[in-house]
């Protein structure tokens, strides 16, 4: 019954490989766009791995991915993208290819500095650019908007599939049966987002639906789940765990006035981590909504489920910021882009 039980394990198991080795998006996803690296020391002294995609006299777009993942989360935005604007992707600190930070700080705070060490260093003084981050990223963009020049710095925002406050709360407690009940208990959240335990180091049909389940929606493919899964393994389960307990502690939602510049939010309409109830909030709070998109039948990891609707967005963002550009430096209001969509 043993050695029956063993086989029959295996069997499911291959079966589980084989699925995401034949789906048609592995190939994509394993093949990024490769950039021109750039190293960046931030206020603390936080090395931090840049990568520059596109041409360098394009708009700028600069790009911030989320908890425990890494720049090439972005992978299809860039290879969408990178024709027409001229791109910066980085390592968040603690990920990827970015050094850990000096005494373990991952306050909210630290990433905002990362951003406008990454700005100042990518982004000449008298340009702007428009600044999109998924999850943790947008937090930082709502962090580094606290205690920097937004206006001086960036034309344009995106806060995509993000909170700035209460996560693992409201929602997610009704969607998620039984064990996320238990998230209503403070003690409980900081052991979902603090948790340092080790994951598995190859995926496994559990470990597969797991994430599935929290982190994607119905559309997504086995290789897109896949992919994400390699990142939380690779991401160190201490850099892992302190995040999450400063994003558990975080609250934002009061510098939402200061992020003055036209804003796109979006989010999934099965978004089990930041639930609708956080995108209409932030949308609802700031001077200058953009606009709010919601994708359905889409979860957390948007920009890998979604990603064509995810650069329709955001590509009607960067030409707004576009035409604004523009209209200052010809001092016409109405002027406009010649190829904006």
């Amino acid at each position: 019954m043993v050695a029956a039980g063993a086989g029959a394990g295996v069997l499911v198991q291959r079966r589980h490989t084989r699925r995401i080795a034949d789906d048609p998006e592995r190939a994509i996803l394993e093949a990024p766009p490769a950039g021109r690296p750039l190293s960046v020391a931030s206020s603390d002294g936080t090395e931090l791995h840049v990568e520059v995609f596109g041409a360098e006299e394009a708009p700028t777009l600069v790009l911030l991915h989320g908890w425990t993942e890494a720049l090439r989360y972005w992978v299809y935005v860039i290879r969408e993208l990178s024709d027409q604007f001229r791109i910066v992707a980085y390592d968040l600190r603690g990920h990827g290819r970015s050094g850990r930070a000096p005494g373990d700080d991952y306050s909210l705070a630290r990433f905002g500095d990362d951003l406008e060490a990454v700005l100042e260093a990518t982004v000449p003084g008298d340009e702007q650019a428009v600044v999109a981050g998924h999850s943790l990223g947008g937090m930082s963009i709502a962090a580094w908007a606290e205690h920097h020049d937004v206006s001086r710095r960036v034309r344009g925002a995106a806060l995509l599939f993000t909170g700035l406050g209460g996560l693992v709360g409201g929602q997610l407690v009704v969607h998620v049966p039984r064990f996320a009940q238990a998230l209503a208990d403070p003690v409980a959240r900081y052991a979902f987002l603090g948790a340092r335990g080790s994951l598995p180091r190859v995926s496994t049909p559990v470990s597969y639906a797991a994430i599935r389940y929290v982190a994607f929606g119905p559309r997504a493919t086995p290789a897109q789940v896949a992919f994400y899964e390699r990142m939380l393994v690779a991401c160190p389960a201490d850099v892992r765990s302190k995040v999450g307990l400063a994003m558990q502690e975080m609250e934002l939602h009061h510098v939402l006035p200061r992020l003055t510049v036209p804003t796109l939010v979006m989010d999934g309409e099965n978004d089990r981590l930041t639930p609708l109830t956080h995108a209409r909030r932030i949308a609802e709070e700031l001077p200058d909504l953009f606009e709010l998109v919601v994708l359905p039948e889409t979860g957390h990891m948007g920009p890998l489920e979604r990603p064509a609707d995810v650069c329709v967005a955001l590509r009607r963002l960067l030409a707004d910021a576009g035409r604004d550009i523009v209209a200052a430096a010809s001092g016409s209001p109405g002027a406009q882009l010649g190829n904006a969509p």
